[in-house]
């Protein structure tokens, strides 16, 4: 999908021609000129529409003398896709607005229109990495006085649809899934397929044992591994993209002590056992939370995100009940406790029954509590849901 996304963009602004009204060099104060020379750092002012016709690496040149364009300059690579959404929909065109002019200084944020049913209009994002995206976020917030919901990062999976009528409505036997709330479930399903990338590895060779057990962590296939110099090796491994979109490269800078670098590229798709997992805050499922994940990695997953939930939703005056869920399976469970209350702090003796009676009121008041009750989930507890324990 973003190889496409990509693919279009560049044919979409490539080649285009404009009629420049400016030049001039930057010192730092915008000074105009005639002529820009090599070496100079100047600016060009050529009335350009969108933010995504200036890319970086693009080469200028006259119309009527064209030259070939500097090799080696590659788009920068998204890690992380995240969707973004308006807290509140009336403010949809002023956080369009801000990523407008975020991105305008910031090329490395791909953007991409989505919407979701719960959420409503919004776009997914894609970022070098977790601390990338909440940066981002941060200055969001900071500059632009907007608010966001960030979801779930996740990739495009693909099913092969074994159900005739599913089959007619989508039109074709195999369809892409964006949005995790769209996974057709398993019985009208042949098989599913995940996006693989074959990653490349270059590391100081002290770090070999540490980085390759956060590969194998990750369900990675090693296919090479050769010394390019004496301390320098460069390992190849087949990774599924879920498993590094997230924070992979955070990890594999941390047990490399920022030595270790990483590359990947398209090694297209192949079936896994998937799962869609739900998280339920008293029995009522989170959109923004809905979660794809391996068979074999779901209940970790699933109890993981429980934990750090728990950790994040301040407490209510009603228990709230964090439940990661496959189809109407429990798999995790965690309890927030609620706030309580001495209510029989004004019982100095007496019968037994008329505390029992206090306590029984009390029960059923928390009971009634937590099914009419709203539960607020923060905004950075999305974030922090995200993020695993460094892996040892």
């Amino acid at each position: 999908m973003w190889k496409d996304f990509f693919k279009k963009l560049l044919q979409k602004f490539q080649r285009k021609s404009y009629d420049v009204n400016e030049v001039g060099i930057l010192t730092p104060d915008e000074v105009p000129a005639t002529k820009l020379y090599a070496g100079q750092v100047g600016y060009l002012i050529a009335g350009m529409k969108e933010v995504q016709e200036a890319q970086i690496g693009d080469t200028l040149y006259l119309q009527k003398q064209p030259v070939e364009p500097l090799p080696g300059i590659k788009l920068a690579k998204p890690m992380v896709f995240a969707g973004m959404y308006p807290v509140d929909q009336s403010e949809y065109n002023n956080l369009k607005s801000a990523l407008e002019k975020l991105t305008l200084n910031d090329s490395s944020v791909t953007v991409h229109r989505d919407s979701s049913p719960a959420l409503g209009a919004g776009w997914r994002l894609g970022f070098l990495g977790l601390l990338h995206l909440e940066v981002f976020n941060q200055r969001l917030e900071q500059e632009y006085n907007t608010s966001v919901i960030v979801t779930a990062p996740t990739v495009p999976y693909k099913a092969i649809l074994s159900s005739p009528k599913l089959i007619k409505d989508y039109g074709a036997e195999e369809i892409t899934i964006l949005n995790p709330s769209e996974f057709p479930d398993k019985s009208q399903v042949s098989k599913y397929l995940e996006p693989m990338v074959l990653g490349t590895i270059i590391t100081p060779d002290e770090y070999i044992g540490k980085i390759m057990a956060l590969c194998l962590s990750r369900r990675a296939v090693q296919k090479n591994m050769v010394y390019i110099d004496d301390h320098r090796v460069m390992m190849k491994c087949l990774f599924p993209l879920n498993e590094i979109v997230v924070d992979f490269y955070d990890g594999l800078k941390s047990l490399s002590s920022g030595y270790a670098s990483f590359d990947y590229e398209d090694a297209g798709y192949q079936p896994a056992d998937l799962v869609k997992m739900d998280i339920l805050l008293n029995g009522r499922p989170v959109e923004e939370l809905v979660t794809i994940a391996h068979k074999e990695k779901a209940y970790l997953v699933g109890k993981t995100m429980c934990e750090r939930l728990r950790d994040s939703i301040p407490r209510q005056l009603f228990e709230i009940a964090i439940q990661a869920s496959i189809g109407s399976k429990v798999i995790a469970r965690e309890t927030v406790k609620a706030y309580r209350k001495n209510v029989l702090a004004k019982c100095y003796g007496g019968d037994i029954t008329r505390k029992m009676k206090l306590l029984k009121r009390q029960a059923e008041g928390k009971k009634k509590m937590r099914k009419i009750g709203n539960i607020d989930v923060p905004k950075d507890a999305f974030i922090s849901v995200l993020k695993r324990q460094p892996d040892k």
